[in-house]
């Protein structure tokens, strides 16, 4: 069992994926079971279009796995692999950076999967939903304090959020997701922290109208209260973290892309790259969960 991370300029964001060594066969099987777009042609190791560059993310010594001709050939066509490296993958089992993804099988360790992508296409934005603009109730956020107000309410939503999933899943006995919730709380209790930090004695309840700026008094990771429910199941659970992750994430990318303020557009890159781990880990945690539910269903 694997967690396989895809990442690329034509992805709008990475893509965590969870596979099974030798059940789905090569990289590119699971890329394209999952509509990873990793560019490809002859599907047989000749054509060298569905070059990856694989990455081990365990620290473990990687999997060595034999190289067909077909690929070695490739590869020293594409100049990606050199003598010694060919040398280190058929005597010491030590697999070369770079890899055809119709050759490479998925193996029982955790990886990552670049690729450039179809040069001719424009590499994609992070993809942001219709409701991003709504969570700032039409305001431009023309100052640090105005940001970090924002910031403040956002984060202090996220741990209240977290905290009501891992009672959820501790009520019913479900410990192991509830741990994930409970240190997802503690990040955002650190961002938290950070951003109190920043804005010292900032006056909060003048600088957000509840009722104005966060429709319906919801900041964007605060979902659906039904998800902390002890009879809520785990996956719709890790469903329900993740909407309220993906429009935290949302939120600071659309600070950070609309802002003329250079301060706010700094702060609000650092947190764009903190929601985008969170939201790594939840989709690789869902991954799992859809993968054992059908493979239960069988």
């Amino acid at each position: 069992m694997a967690n396989i991370t895809f990442t690329s300029p034509s992805l709008s964001r990475d893509v965590t994926v969870y596979a099974v060594a030798g059940d789905r066969g090569t990289i590119l099987a699971v890329a394209k079971a999952n509509k990873i777009p990793i560019p490809f042609d002859c599907q047989d190791g000749e054509c060298g279009s569905c070059l990856v560059e694989v990455k081990t993310l365990s620290d473990k010594r990687p999997y060595g796995i034999a190289l067909t001709e077909k690929e070695k050939e490739a590869l020293r066509q594409l100049g990606k692999i050199t003598k010694e490296e060919i040398v280190q993958a058929e005597v010491n089992d030590i697999p070369p950076r770079y890899r055809l993804a119709c050759q490479c099988f998925v193996r029982n360790e955790d990886i990552q999967v670049s690729f450039v992508g179809d040069e001719t296409v424009p590499a994609q934005p992070p993809h942001l939903s219709s409701a991003a603009k709504v969570f700032k109730g039409g305001l431009e956020l023309k100052s640090v304090d105005d940001f970090l107000a924002h910031a403040i309410k956002v984060e202090e939503d996220a741990a209240i959020h977290f905290d009501g999933l891992a009672a959820g899943m501790e009520a019913c006995g479900n410990g192991e997701v509830g741990k994930l919730f409970r240190q997802l709380a503690g990040y955002s209790r650190l961002h938290l922290k950070e951003a109190k930090t920043r804005a010292k004695d900032l006056d909060l309840t003048a600088q957000i109208p509840p009722d104005y700026v966060w429709p319906e008094h919801a900041t964007p990771e605060r979902t659906s209260l039904y998800a902390s429910d002890a009879d809520i199941s785990r996956l719709d659970a890790l469903r329900a973290a993740l909407v309220g992750e993906k429009r935290g994430y949302e939120f600071y990318y659309s600070v950070a892309g609309t802002s003329k303020n250079d301060e706010i557009v700094e702060m609000a890159k650092e947190f764009v790259k903190e929601e985008a781990e969170h939201v790594k880990i939840l989709e690789a945690w869902i991954a799992r969960e859809e993968w054992l539910s059908a493979k239960h269903a069988v």
